[in-house]
């Protein structure tokens, strides 16, 4: 089978099962140069198996999804006038953080049933967006973003999370950043 037929096979087949199986006998096996047809065909000698389940890098995807929206989300609750200001400091200090915050909080049993809330709220609302679990229907945590006017200091951005476990009462800080002495518009300005 050609090698864009596999690929197109694999991505269908995931798709079709929401990820959660992968036909690994359609996968070439790239280091032996060797087709991989089936569990069953593997006794005729020429035929790699791989394993059926590869579950960190599985895991690893969701995160990195997960965080790609998370970053998307955030410069949308920013707008365009703070993201200016802020957008450098956020990628470099603020979404590291909460790709480890994610790791941490999402369950491997659960990865494939977490989703990210659409819209952050605007105004001066604190929340950037929620971690969903699609499967019991509840939020699992709650990752705000709160304005701290500190005296002769100016502005700081309060990135932080709240998680189930605690009904969302603990703050779990991600970091902060500073914005001006000035005050910052409103969220999504």
């Amino acid at each position: 089978m050609n090698r864009w037929m596999r690929k197109i096979a694999v991505a269908l087949i995931a798709v079709l099962t929401f990820g959660l199986y992968t036909p690994t006998y359609l996968i070439a096996d790239e280091n032996n140069n060797k087709e991989v047809i089936s569990p069953e065909d593997s006794n005729r000698g020429n035929v790699a198996v791989l394993p059926i389940r590869q579950e960190a890098q599985e895991e690893t995807d969701i995160i990195r999804t997960l965080t790609e929206k998370a970053k998307q989300q955030s410069l949308k609750k920013f707008g365009p006038k703070i993201s200016e200001k802020v957008e450098d400091e956020f990628m470099e200090v603020i979404l590291p953080n909460i790709e480890l915050a994610l790791k941490s909080i999402v369950k491997e049993d659960e990865a494939a049933y977490i989703s990210i809330t659409e819209q952050p709220s605007n105004g001066y609302g604190e929340r950037i967006f929620n971690l969903h679990n699609e499967q019991t229907n509840q939020d699992i945590a709650k990752f705000h973003v709160r304005r701290d006017n500190r005296p002769q200091e100016g502005y700081w951005f309060n990135f932080h999370y709240h998680v189930m476990e605690d009904n969302f009462e603990q703050h779990h800080a991600l970091g902060e950043i500073y914005y001006d002495k000035n005050t910052p518009p409103k969220w999504m300005a």
